[in-house]
């Protein structure tokens, strides 16, 4: 993947969005329902798309939520539904949207008491609280947020509930609704106004919840204590206020680095596409806070729905998301005494596999899902799983007490963990990532992609291991092919390959003419690329 020549610096203004164009276009162009790329399509993370393209419109959001109302009602969910948005510029246009169907068909929305901005953390968080010892009456959400991509995006997910991201058998029917609603000239949705709508709404104060509960979860004392100097970013985002607030309610040495929301992300710097893109996980979207991170012992940025986290330290600049992962669940297991002996560790497919030695040596069991957080919600609600992490920088992991804090990605408490993490062990989580590799070595860890077209990646989907004659990867004997989870015998929607040393995965893209590959090898960077070269022959001849 070749870097583009101005990532990593400033956006300029011809990089920013026509924001009243955007919205404009969120209104007045109509998608064309047997259009593949304007129908509506659930990825890991809800629906997104842009409002310039036909992809992310007001007839999307308003079929979709018609068809939620309708899919709630015949799960039996007849509690309030929690809904909250984030800073993107097409956010606020859908919440109305979603609002206005909800009211109409007698659901109660709970939103915002300050009427501002909801990290998807805070969404969970409130739906667990309400449905905590009801057995009716249920509570589910929804979160408006296309996460980190771009600002001429929008997003729209889906949470039950258990208040973590939707099963497929929700989101394939409520996909398959809304597109039958939009077949239908949108007569089935239900719609009052605006003002009518708010009448019937409740307030809820998402952030004094979540921000009180934080030592709950986190080790705030200690963090206080010590006086870590912590330097949080929110990226434009939904987590602008919490920090600000974070920070005064538990006496922490924090300092918002750039409280401003703007639509358009004009302070970003530009990510290797030469987009702008609010992931904290990328080197070039957060060159500014690594910039400064000589500034604070602990620097953290967020995405714009604050479900991931990214991690600076002044010795190490940005650490890579599977890294941090690594060194949080060395940590977690063991200093948090309250857990119970026997709970697991969870990781997706495609994380790394220092993972699965860390795990290993704190003699803990590894479960294995594919890609997508909902597959950690069922063990993280019944305490059998500690943590949950995948390698696109989204965790979540319980209490100290050992119950359910999150079923969603919690960016805010994956960040706060890092300083409680120096505060106790007197290591950075860089120092303490060094520590772990030279007990259980070195990865290096990449994903480039490769061509394919329509036809060739239903077959990488639908893939069976048998169908893979190779014995060998990049010199080494391989250990297992795999096209289901160990942890959970569910499909991996493509083919992960193992080797003593090194592993890959293929994945095809749901947007784009090409496949993943997710590729790792403890010998070193020349291997790795011999692991790409092979795996890319390896899946290229099964898929014709």
């Amino acid at each position: 993947m070749v870097a583009n020549p101005r990532a990593g610096q400033p956006a300029q203004s011809e990089d920013l969005v026509d924001l009243p164009h955007l919205v404009t276009s969120y209104y007045s162009i109509e998608p064309d329902p047997e259009d593949v790329a304007q129908q509506v399509v659930f990825g890991t993370s809800g629906h997104r798309g842009s409002a310039l393209s036909g992809a992310f419109n007001e007839a999307h959001i308003l079929a979709i939520t018609q068809a939620i109302v309708e899919h709630r009602a015949a799960q039996g969910t007849t509690g309030p539904l929690f809904i909250g948005r984030d800073t993107h510029g097409l956010s606020e246009p859908a919440w109305v949207s979603a609002l206005e169907v909800l009211a109409a068909n007698d659901v109660v929305a709970m939103i915002d008491s300050a009427d501002r901005y909801t990290p998807t953390p805070a969404v969970s968080y409130a739906i667990l609280s309400y449905n905590r010892e009801r057995a009716d009456g249920l509570a589910d959400g929804i979160v408006v947020t296309p996460s980190h991509n771009p600002p001429y995006d929008g997003g729209f997910k889906y949470n039950p509930p258990n208040g973590g991201p939707a099963e497929s058998d929700a989101t394939d029917a409520i996909a398959k609704r809304a597109n039958e609603i939009l077949r239908d000239g949108l007569s089935a949705v239900k719609r009052v106004s605006l003002a009518r709508a708010l009448r019937t709404t409740w307030r809820h104060d998402y952030l004094d919840a979540y921000v009180d509960d934080l030592p709950s979860v986190v080790d705030i004392d200690a963090i206080r204590a010590t006086g870590v100097r912590i330097g949080a970013d929110p990226m434009g985002g939904a987590s602008v206020d919490y920090w600000g607030v974070i920070a005064e309610r538990h006496g922490l040495d924090l300092t918002v680095v750039n409280p401003l929301v703007d639509a358009t992300w004009r302070f970003m710097t530009l990510d290797h596409d030469g987009k702008i893109r609010m992931d904290c996980s990328s080197p070039d979207a957060m060159a500014s806070l690594i910039a400064n991170r000589d500034h604070y012992q602990i620097a953290t940025g967020n995405d714009a729905d604050s479900d991931r986290h990214g991690i600076v330290t002044p010795d190490a600049g940005l650490l890579n998301p599977n890294h941090y992962l690594a060194v949080a669940i060395d940590y977690l297991y063991t200093h948090r005494p309250s857990w119970p002996e026997g709970i697991a560790v969870g990781k997706t497919a495609v994380s790394s596999s220092i993972i699965d030695r860390v795990v290993a040596g704190i003699g803990r069991k590894l479960v294995e899902v594919p890609v997508g957080f909902k597959w950690f919600v069922d063990g993280l609600i019944s305490g059998t799983i500690g943590f949950g992490g995948e390698e696109s920088a989204g965790a979540s992991f319980l209490r100290r007490d050992g119950s359910v804090w999150t079923t969603d990605k919690d960016g805010i408490i994956a960040a706060l963990l890092a300083a409680e993490i120096l505060a106790v062990t007197g290591a950075t989580p860089s120092q303490r990532y060094a520590e772990l590799t030279a007990n259980y070595g070195a990865p290096t860890y990449a994903r480039i992609d490769a061509p394919a077209n329509r036809e060739q990646k239903a077959r990488l989907a639908h893939l069976s291991a048998d169908q893979v004659s190779a014995t060998e990867l990049a010199g080494e004997q391989i250990t297992a092919k795999l096209t289901t989870a160990p942890g959970n015998d569910a499909p991996l929607g493509g083919l992960k390959v193992t080797t003593a040393n090194a592993w890959f995965a293929a994945r095809p893209s749901g947007t784009e003419d090409v496949y993943k590959i997710y590729a790792e090898s403890f010998r070193g960077a020349q291997h790795l690329a011999e692991v790409q070269h092979a795996a890319q022959e390896v899946v290229d001849k099964v898929i014709g």
